[in-house]
């Protein structure tokens, strides 16, 4: 932390900025200190890459490779994804892993390749090595999707862990996507990315690197096929990467470079290839289902920072309700809480807390609680005093406890890397279910200083029990939220067993979508803030966390109404649909941004709504499939090198396709369309793809367009469920899967699959399933019968 740091906390926490400005500075170099004592300094290095295959070992869905100063484990799995691992490395132990390892493939043997090299041939695809350690993988046809060339390793020569670095190449027409949460994204160019998770007040316009969900997944898009490769290990470390170029250099093409520098850790790796859908339904079984969040978590979320009181609590909810805006959850942030006290509501401001709760959720809406993974360290304070007698605290190497700066002074944190803290602290959640709170929103959980806004709490050299195998907090850093979420999710299932948890998390790694979501923190109330969330949420869904949004109204400057208004039409067509206002960013509900704006929010509100069974849907698939609710236009074509350069719209789910205006004063916009026949939902008229579009983007509305044949769930005028249809193209047929939700528990509601078709001057829907097909089991509404082709 600099003098800078220090301005900007004393700036942003007001009168009290100066006191925790200094006990952060204060906080920073005990840190230091410590990790100057603690770890050691890296001195001479030596190098050393594999050298020259010795001997091979064949073993169930590959085997074992030995070369001069290294080994290769090599294992196809079950379900098609490849996993090597450098120096013995196995797949366990690894917090991105739902469970154990999945088990070996028999069919995939190790055998005889070129040149001397070995391969492991399975159905989807080849992994070759060379005789040096170069590690290839192939599509069935061999074309070589990915070479990771031989890697190399420092090693501190007085002992400690080694830094590595592994160098890829990937095709010159590939196209890089993934590594968490980018604002940069969805598409990452050229240029060095950190793998470190940032915390609050970190940049997040676009053009900045810093992400509060960072993970070495990497999606690669290129014409021969599709492949995700996910490097294992948790550590800090930076990934840069250089897109290739075709013709380059006297007609040769130049392949796309990814280097990733690790600063320790395991040097190990997973890869999946094949169709999108089929990438991410591997990675979802080995990461981990998404967590299927409660119906009511697919509607309209409000936050703020901080509340007064219950009457400023009520004055909004009813100021909702008396304006016709749907509103199905509030978000209390960490100012509700009492600042002594971890999980206490603070009861001079909320004395009837438990029975507020019961009214609002009478009238629809929840409560969500903000939970910082931080205990004011004071005796007398109930879960401080339990932690410390349960040796539950993060230690130094000295064997004290860490302390860092809160809300209310000095804190110390959980050891949450521990089983056995992670179940005393989500045992704590019942104190705030008692509270009538129905959902958790994980704040400050990287762990980062209050005060200092981005500063790491917790030094380098902090002790972690890593379930057992212990480490630092180099190691630790990366999934210290991870398993913040896992503590909260498992408590509140043990706690609430017939209910779905509904954990919402500011930090994260591989494998957060397990017990919940992630919203985009902080975003920068501008234009390019705007876009940044967009990139956040596609990025976020293509490394296998599909519930993300953004805070529409953000933090910063309050929004013009026009970036309001579009900020909010974007948000109602992600997963995590939420607004924001705080006491520091000032009162930015709807109504206080004008008579007209407070209008066109409301149809924007309202639309939501009647796309709530759609959204519900696309939760439960996303559970099954991994498929992302937001996926990227070329998601069903990722051949079409348009489509994968276009950042700017979106397919949500199969049926609709969505594009925000993202630059101020625009009245129309370009919208690149897929191949196939699409629907303006607005005003009926059908395009032809493939093509590029330019259609009306007037203030009160972003284009949306439906795909010919679509069948999905919507609410209809009385508010009851209906099928939405969008006609077929004559000669062709359309389709659609529609999943009922059986409410907020755990039931496994069965999947509708409808058809429609044109039978003479009608279209015809029909459900099919088991017991052949039969009637619609709800009304059904047909669009686009006008047939209103547009002239290209």
């Amino acid at each position: 932390m600099d003098g800078r740091d220090l301005v900007r906390s004393m700036k942003t926490v007001g009168s009290a900025g100066v006191a925790q400005g200094l006990r952060s500075v204060r906080a920073a170099w005990r840190g230091r200190r410590a990790d100057a004592a603690a770890l050691p300094r890296r001195g001479a290095e030596r190098a050393r890459v594999p050298g020259v295959m010795r001997e091979v070992v064949p073993g169930p869905g590959g085997g074992v490779i030995r070369f001069e100063r290294s080994e290769l484990r090599v294992l196809v799995a079950v379900n098609g994804a490849v996993f090597w691992g450098w120096d013995g490395a196995g797949a366990e132990p690894s917090y991105a892993l739902a469970s154990r390892c999945p088990e070996p493939d028999p069919r995939a043997v190790l055998e005889p390749d070129k040149d001397g090299g070995r391969r492991v041939v399975a159905e989807r695809v080849t992994v070759a090595v060379s005789r040096d350690g170069a590690v290839e993988v192939r599509t069935p046809g061999g074309v070589v999707l990915r070479r990771e060339l031989p890697p190399r390793w420092w090693e501190p020569v007085d002992g400690g862990p080694a830094r590595w670095t592994q160098r890829s190449e990937v095709a010159a027409d590939a196209r890089f996507f993934g590594l968490g949460g980018r604002s940069v994204g969805p598409r990452l160019r050229d240029g060095t990315y950190r793998l470190w998770n940032s915390g609050p007040g970190a940049p997040s316009a676009a053009g900045a690197d810093a992400a509060s969900v960072t993970m070495p997944v990497q999606l690669v898009v290129a014409d021969a096929g599709t492949h995700l490769v996910f490097h294992d290990t948790s550590w800090d470390g930076t990934v840069a990467l250089r897109e290739g170029e075709e013709g380059a250099g006297s007609g040769h093409d130049r392949p796309g470079r990814s280097v990733l520098r690790m600063d320790g850790g395991p040097l190990r790796c997973w890869v999946t290839v094949g169709t999108p859908a089929r990438v991410l339904l591997a990675w979802a079984s080995l990461t981990g289902a998404p967590a299927l969040p409660p119906a009511w978590a697919l509607g309209h979320h409000h936050a703020r920072s901080g509340w007064g009181d219950e009457q400023e609590l009520r004055r909004v909810v009813a100021g909702h309700q008396e304006r016709g805006l749907p509103l199905d959850a509030v978000h209390l942030g960490l100012g509700h809480a009492d600042a002594q006290q971890v999980f206490t509501v603070d009861e001079e401001r909320f004395p009837k807390l438990p029975v507020l709760a019961e009214e609002l959720r009478r009238e629809g809406v929840r409560l969500v609680s903000a939970v910082e993974p931080a205990v004011v360290a004071a005796p007398g304070n109930a879960v401080y005093d339990e932690g410390a007698r349960g040796d539950a605290f993060v230690r130094d190497a000295a064997g004290a406890v860490v302390r860092g700066v809160g809300r209310a002074g000095d804190v110390v944190f959980p050891d949450v890397t521990h089983a056995r803290v992670r179940a005393w602290w989500g045992g704590l959640y019942e104190e705030r279910l008692g509270q009538g709170f129905a959902g958790f929103r994980h704040d400050l959980d990287a762990p980062t200083s209050f005060a200092a806004f981005g500063e790491p709490t917790l030094p380098r050299s902090a002790r972690h029990g890593l379930e057992g195998r212990g480490g630092d907090h180099r190691e630790a850093h990366n999934v210290y939220a991870l398993c913040v979420a896992r503590a909260g999710y498992e408590g509140l299932r043990a706690l609430a067993p017939d209910e779905r948890p509904f954990v919402l998390s500011r930090s994260g790694w591989a494998g957060l979508q397990r017990y919940g979501g992630t919203w985009s923190g902080d975003a920068v109330t501008d234009w390019a803030g705007l876009r940044a969330a967009l990139a956040r949420v596609m990025g976020l869904g293509l490394c296998g966390v599909p519930y993300s949004g953004p805070a529409v109204g953000g933090s910063g400057r309050a929004p013009s109404p026009e970036l309001y208004l579009r900020g909010l039409q974007l948000a109602a067509h992600l997963p995590l649909f939420r607004t924001h206002a705080g006491e520091r960013a000032g009162s930015r509900e709807p109504w206080e941004f004008g008579a007209e704006i407070l209008g066109h929010a409301r149809a924007v509100l309202v639309e939501r709504r009647r796309l709530l069974p759609y959204f519900v849907t696309l939760a439960h698939l996303a559970r099954r499939t991994g498929a992302p609710y937001v996926r990227p236009l070329w998601w069903q074509a990722p051949e079409d090198r348009t489509l994968r350069d276009c950042e700017d719209a979106f397919l949500l789910g199969d049926c609709l396709l969505v594009a925000p205006v993202l630059r101020p004063g625009a009245d129309r916009r370009a919208v690149r369309l897929p191949r196939g026949r699409w629907y303006d939902v607005r005003t009926e008229r059908a395009y032809e793809g493939p093509a590029q579009v330019l259609v009306d983007a007037p203030v009160e509305r972003i284009p949306v367009f439906a795909r010919a044949g679509a069948v999905l769930a919507v609410r209809g005028e009385d508010g009851a469920p209906e099928l939405e249809v969008w006609a077929p193209a004559r000669g062709r047929t359309g389709g659609g899967l529609v999943v009922p939700d059986a409410g907020d528990g755990w039931v496994e509601p069965e999947i509708d699959r409808y058809v429609c078709r044109w039978e003479g001057r009608r279209v015809v829907v029909e459900r099919s399933g088991e017991d052949g097909v039969g009637e619609p089991s709800r009304p059904v509404r047909v669009r686009g019968l006008a047939e209103r082709t547009a002239q290209m």
